[in-house]
C-alpha cells in the first residue's frame, strides 16, 4: 500500500510540469508619476498658511494579473509612494517598507455571468457616490442589450463575539446598464447602507460616522445616469435622490435623510479639441429641522473637479470649506476648451464657479449652519470663480508631462472674511507613464 502511494506522488510530481497551470499567462503592467507643486493660499489668508505645502512626491502602481484562461483571472495591484525627504523612503538611504496592496481579487466568467471577488476598485454613479477600492463581491450579468450588475462591500466589520455583527456595515448595490441603439445608455441605480448599530465605524481620525450615539443606519441611494455619444456631440445627465434613517440608543427617535444630487455635462469636438462644460448641485442642510438634508456618502465618494476647489491633477489639498472631492452642499458650473496644436501636446483652460448651496455662518472662527447660528453670524455661500490651465506634453513616446496652473479669485466662504484675505493658487509640474 505504501508502495502505491508512493507511486502516486511520484506521478504526481512529474505531471506538474505539463498541467493546465503551466499555461497560466502573465500579464504586467503599472502606472508612475512623479509631481513637483506648490500650493499657497488654500486656507483663504495669508498668515497662517496651515494648508501651505510645496512637495514633490513620487508614486508608483505595479500590476499582476494571472491569466489562466479565457474565463479565469486573479488581479492584483501593488503601490508605494514617498514625499522626497520623508523617512519612510524618501530620505538618504531610502529602503522603505510602504508597499501597499490596492486590489486582490478572481475575476471569473460562468456563462453570460462575470463575477470579482476580492479587493477591488468599483465605480458607482460617476463617483457622485462611490469611487474607491474596497473588499466585496460583484456579480453582472452580461448581455448584447444590458449589463445588470448586483455589488457587496463590506464598509465595516464588527469583529467576533456575541452580537458583534450588529456592528458591520454593508454597501449593496443594484446598478443594470441599458444600451439603447449605438448613441444612448440608460443606467438606473439603487445603493442600500445598513448597519444595525453604526457607533463603532469610524473616519480615518476616529470620529464615528453617525455620530457614537447612532444605532440603526438604514441609508439608500436611488438615481438615474443618462449618456449620449455622437460624432462631435456628447452629452450625460445624473440625478440621485437619498433617503432612509438613523435611530439613537438613548433618544426614542428617528432622523431622516432627504438631499438629493443633479449634475449634467456636454462636450463639442472640433478638428483640434474640444469646448466642454458640466454643472452640479448637491443640497446642503439649514440646520432649521430635525432632518439630514445634506447630501452625503459616508465613506467612497470621490468626484473631481476644479484643481483647487475640487483635487484635480494636484490632489494633495482643496481651499477652504470647499467640499473637496466630497461632493455635497455645493453648486458648481464648469466651461473650458482643450487645444490640440500638435499630435503631442494639449492645452486645458477651465473656468469655475462655485457657491455653497447652503450660507456657511462664521464668528470667532467657528462655522455654523443657519438654523444654529448666533447673533452676529455673518452667512456667505460664495466659494469663488477658478481659472485652470493645464500644458500636456508627451516628451518621448510613453513619457507625459503635465504643467499645471491654476488661481481662485475667493469668496468670502472661503476666506470667511479674515483681515488677511488671500486668493489661493497653485503651480505644479508631473511627469508619468503607464505601462
Amino acid at each position: 500500500m505504501k508502495k502505491l502511494f508512493f507511486v502516486f506522488l511520484t506521478g504526481i510530481f512529474f505531471l506538474i510540469p505539463i498541467s493546465p497551470s503551466s499555461a497560466v499567462e502573465n500579464q504586467f503592467g503599472g502606472h508612475w508619476y512623479t509631481l513637483f507643486f506648490s500650493n499657497q493660499n488654500f486656507s483663504g489668508e495669508d498668515r497662517i498658511g496651515d494648508k501651505d505645502m510645496r512637495i514633490v512626491d513620487t508614486q508608483a502602481r505595479l500590476y499582476y494579473t494571472a491569466v489562466f484562461h479565457e474565463n479565469l483571472k486573479f488581479v492584483n495591484k501593488f503601490e508605494f509612494s514617498a514625499q522626497w525627504g520623508d523617512t519612510e523612503l524618501g530620505d538618504i538611504g531610502a529602503d522603505g517598507t510602504v508597499l501597499e496592496i490596492k486590489n486582490s481579487y478572481a475575476d471569473f466568467n460562468i456563462s453570460q455571468i462575470n463575477i470579482t471577488a476580492g479587493i477591488q476598485g468599483l465605480v458607482f454613479s460617476r463617483g457622485f457616490i462611490f469611487d474607491d477600492d474596497a473588499a466585496g463581491a460583484a456579480i453582472t450579468y452580461q448581455s448584447d442589450l444590458a449589463d445588470i450588475q448586483f455589488f457587496w462591500l463590506k464598509a465595516y466589520e464588527g469583529g467576533a463575539g456575541k452580537d458583534a455583527n450588529d456592528y458591520d456595515v454593508d454597501y449593496y448595490g443594484l446598478t443594470p446598464l441599458f444600451r439603447l441603439g449605438e448613441n444612448w445608455q440608460i443606467n438606473p441605480f439603487f445603493m442600500y447602507i445598513y448597519s444595525d448599530d453604526a457607533k463603532n465605524w469610524t473616519d480615518e481620525e476616529g470620529t464615528p460616522f453617525f455620530g457614537d450615539n447612532a444605532e440603526e443606519v438604514n441609508l439608500w441611494y436611488a438615481g438615474l445616469n443618462l449618456d449620449a455619444d455622437f460624432d462631435r456631440f456628447s452629452l450625460w445627465c445624473t440625478g440621485i435622490y437619498q433617503g432612509g434613517d438613523i435611530s439613537f440608543h438613548t433618544e426614542n427617535r428617528k432622523q431622516d435623510f432627504s438631499a438629493w444630487l443633479a449634475a449634467a455635462g456636454a462636450s463639442i469636438s472640433m478638428s483640434k479639441g474640444d469646448i466642454h462644460g458640466q454643472f452640479f448641485y448637491a443640497t446642503g442642510d439649514d440646520g432649521e429641522d430635525p432632518d439630514q438634508e445634506n447630501f452625503w456618502v459616508p465613506r467612497g465618494q470621490s468626484y473631481y473637479w476644479a484643481e483647487i476647489m475640487g483635487y484635480g491633477i494636484i490632489d494633495y489639498e482643496y481651499s477652504n470649506n470647499s467640499p473637496g472631492d466630497q461632493i455635497s452642499n455645493i453648486m458648481a458650473a464648469n466651461i473650458g476648451v482643450t487645444f490640440n496644436p500638435l499630435s503631442n501636446v494639449s492645452y486645458r483652460l477651465d473656468v469655475w464657479y462655485a457657491a455653497l448651496a447652503e450660507d456657511i455662518y462664521v464668528l470667532n472662527g467657528e462655522k455654523y449652519s443657519k438654523g444654529n447660528a448666533p447673533a452676529g453670524a455673518n452667512g456667505e455661500s460664495y466659494l469663488g470663480t477658478e481659472v485652470d490651465l493645464v500644458l500636456t506634453v508627451e516628451l518621448v513616446k510613453g513619457l507625459k508631462m503635465d504643467i499645471v496652473g491654476a488661481y481662485l479669485f475667493a469668496g468670502k466662504a472661503t476666506t470667511q472674511d479674515s483681515p488677511n484675505d488671500a486668493n489661493p493658487y497653485e503651480i505644479g509640474t508631473q511627469l508619468s507613464l503607464s505601462f
